[in-house]
């Protein structure tokens, strides 16, 4: 089997609300546009994946796509999928992680295809089901945050995690407001998304900490690798870094030898696909980490992800990032969390998820190849 063809084909993305995670993603709304990548072969099959998300449209990794590695993978075997991914790798000064990431999930689709399993069986199931954690964006009011919360314990979900405003004052509040509306028993989780210095940094965690908050993520820069083992070593909640780490899977190796992190962290556009996830969660394993995967940035990524979620023993959970508006697009039936607050193993083979191509071909911008 060979490779015989590479395409993105552009699509637009409207109507998405209002939102925004953090200082870093500012306030998106209104409009983007997703890729649909498709990598065709001799034998009739194809391969898919998504390009792009609400936040970071697909046309700002396009190019590089089509014009750096379609054509290393032109003529190749696609089930050769690490000597591709490495081939790849090298160009990630003159592409992006997210378009590696891109093909890379796409062949894993054929190789999923070709054998008629889904990409969990092919990496090894071990398990069919995971819990599922809602997601918040940055809301209005500490009350917000409460009422969101208590709204998914309520519908039977186990889990609550919280962006806030990145004031490290208004933060704490907004935690203590979470908490007391959900009670004790509830699993809730922070993520400060790099807002704070090593002074604020460590008075949130403290306040967490009394909270009994499940684990207190990217609480300083990607890249402070000092100050988060200064913060490991005074904090005893857990750590959870690396989600934007500079460098690729090897240059996850001194925040565990350092001891600056509890976890490690990633998806398939911010790591570059499946491959370095699967790596990553086995180096996790290796030193009694866990790896807990990060939400992908549009809908057929999220598939991705609980493939991997559904192969490895070392993650807790599913992220599930909200609003639904500004994550999901592009399925005909997206990822659902059932009565008892969990997702489920896909099925079909590949990636298993029914892309709703009449959608795709309504709001279609163009077509590279």
């Amino acid at each position: 089997m060979k490779i015989t063809d590479v395409t993105l084909t552009l699509f637009a993305w409207g109507d998405i609300p209002a939102t925004t995670y953090g200082r870093h993603t500012g306030t998106f709304a209104g409009k983007s546009q997703l890729g649909l990548v498709t990598i065709s072969t001799d034998d009739g099959l194809q391969g898919h994946a998504f390009l792009g998300s609400a936040m970071r449209g697909a046309h700002l990794d396009a190019e590089s796509l089509i014009h750096y590695l379609k054509p290393l993978v032109m003529g190749q075997d696609p089930l050769e999928r690490e000597r591709l991914w490495q081939a790849m790798w090298q160009k990630n000064r003159q592409t992006t992680l997210r378009a590696i990431g891109a093909m890379d999930v796409a062949l894993w689709d054929i190789a999923g295809k070709a054998a008629g399993l889904p990409i969990h069986r092919l990496l090894g199931s071990y398990r069919d089901r995971v819990p599922a954690y809602a997601s918040s964006a940055v809301l209005p009011s500490k009350e917000a945050y409460a009422a969101e919360a208590a709204r998914f314990k309520a519908d039977g979900w186990t889990a609550y995690k919280i962006h806030p405003p990145t004031d490290p004052a208004t933060d704490i509040e907004v935690c203590r407001a979470v908490r007391r509306e959900v009670g004790d028993g509830f699993t809730v989780m922070l993520d400060s998304t790099w807002a704070y210095q090593y002074p604020e940094a460590l008075r949130v965690g403290k306040a967490i900490e009394e909270l009994q908050f499940h684990w207190y993520e990217d609480p300083l820069a990607d890249d402070d690798l000092v100050n988060y083992v200064k913060l490991k070593q005074q904090l005893s909640i857990p750590i959870l870094a690396t989600e934007y780490t500079p460098g690729g899977f090897t240059a996850l190796a001194p925040w565990i030898t350092a001891g600056a992190t509890d976890f490690l962290r990633g998806d398939p556009a911010v790591k570059g696909g499946i491959t370095p996830l699967v790596k990553t969660a086995h180096l996790a394993e290796a030193f009694h980490m866990n790896f807990e995967v990060h939400h992908g940035g549009n809908s057929l990524n999220n598939v991705a992800n609980l493939h991997v979620i559904m192969a490895i023993k070392n993650c807790e959970f599913f992220e599930v990032l909200l609003p639904a508006g500004a994550q999901k697009y592009g399925l005909v039936n997206d990822i659902e969390v059932d009565a008892r607050g969990f997702v489920h193993a896909p099925t079909g083979p590949g990636l298993g998820a029914a892309i709703d191509f009449a959608l795709i071909a309504r709001h279609k911008t163009g077509v590279l190849s």
